[in-house]
């Protein structure tokens, strides 16, 4: 990694944890056992007045930066834990299972060392795979649940749809290396003008080699698994209140399957569909989705 590079790396890096603290964050490092460490972001001084939301993010970066919309506004509300997910940011675990059910149990292992037993759930893409788990596993502890933009129930011929619509190879889209790659994934996920459009090759090059941190060869192995179980047949019914959110002009999960899933989901679910945003719905209409979310977490819907 050249200077430049490293440079912007720990920059970025040192403004995003300022921020979490400037909102009343505090980093924990949590040991579940000699092979796994979890790593939360939660809030400082929790309040018994306040609902607990745990807070899952999906590919692209740890918790912080894919949050960065939602802390100052939800924190005011809610008592929010945001994991590391493994091998993303400082959470990391020998242990060689990459299922959605390890996540989940290593989360919720976490969150009960924090003395946290009840919490409602909000997700983004991956992640959602991973609420979606853990929803269906620890039924008296999730409360409720919030999917944005996720794979969820999707079939093999909607999953080979979008391999052909990406038209690569399709673990260049979850981990960028070059400029190509990131231009592809912005074109992809943002539907407003993409940010960094006018940045210079190197320059990204650059974010690219300061922002990837370790563990590259463990995240493939997600996205292996990722790729190789998308097709739910068997997919539980939840037994929590489910949020869903989607953007309407999502480029990576469609809107059908928003609504598919709604469909197998039921009358405990309720789908809002955001317009003009796409799949990073929750960056491109953040204070929309913010919204959204707390009127459903606290009962005002």
């Amino acid at each position: 990694m050249n200077r430049l590079a490293q440079f912007i790396g720990t920059m970025i890096d040192t403004l995003l944890s300022m921020y979490y603290r400037l909102c009343c964050f505090s980093p924990r490092t949590i040991n579940l056992d000699p092979k796994t460490t979890m790593h939360f972001w939660t809030t400082k001084h929790t309040s018994p007045n306040k609902p607990n939301l745990l807070m899952i993010h999906g590919f692209g970066g740890d918790a912080r930066s894919q949050f960065v919309h939602q802390v100052r506004d939800l924190s005011s509300k809610f008592n929010l834990f945001i994991p590391d997910l493994l091998f993303f940011g400082k959470s990391y675990s020998d242990n060689p299972d990459r299922t959605y059910v390890f996540q989940a149990r290593c989360v919720v292992e976490g969150l009960k060392k924090l003395d946290v037993d009840r919490f409602s759930v909000y997700s983004i893409s991956y992640g959602g795979f991973v609420a979606y788990q853990m929803a269906e596993m620890y039924p008296e502890e999730v409360e409720k649940v919030v999917i944005i933009s996720t794979g969820v129930g999707g079939t093999e011929e909607q999953k080979a749809k979008l391999l052909r619509k990406i038209g690569r190879e399709p673990k260049g889209l979850f981990l960028p290396q070059n400029p190509a790659d990131l231009r592809q994934l912005l074109s992809l996920t943002m539907y407003k003008t993409p940010p960094l459009k006018w940045c210079p090759d190197f320059l990204l090059q650059c974010m690219l080699d300061g922002l990837a941190g370790n563990n590259k060869k463990q995240k493939l192995e997600l996205v292996d698994h990722l790729l190789a179980n998308t097709a739910d047949t068997d997919l539980p019914v939840l037994s929590q209140e489910t949020l869903l959110i989607w953007g309407d002009h999502d480029n990576i999960f469609p809107v059908e399957l928003a609504y598919q899933l709604q469909r197998h989901l039921g009358a405990k679910s309720r789908l809002e569909i955001i317009k003009d945003a796409g799949h990073a719905v929750s960056i491109e209409s953040a204070e929309a989705v913010n919204t959204l979310v707390t009127s459903f977490i606290l009962g005002h819907f």
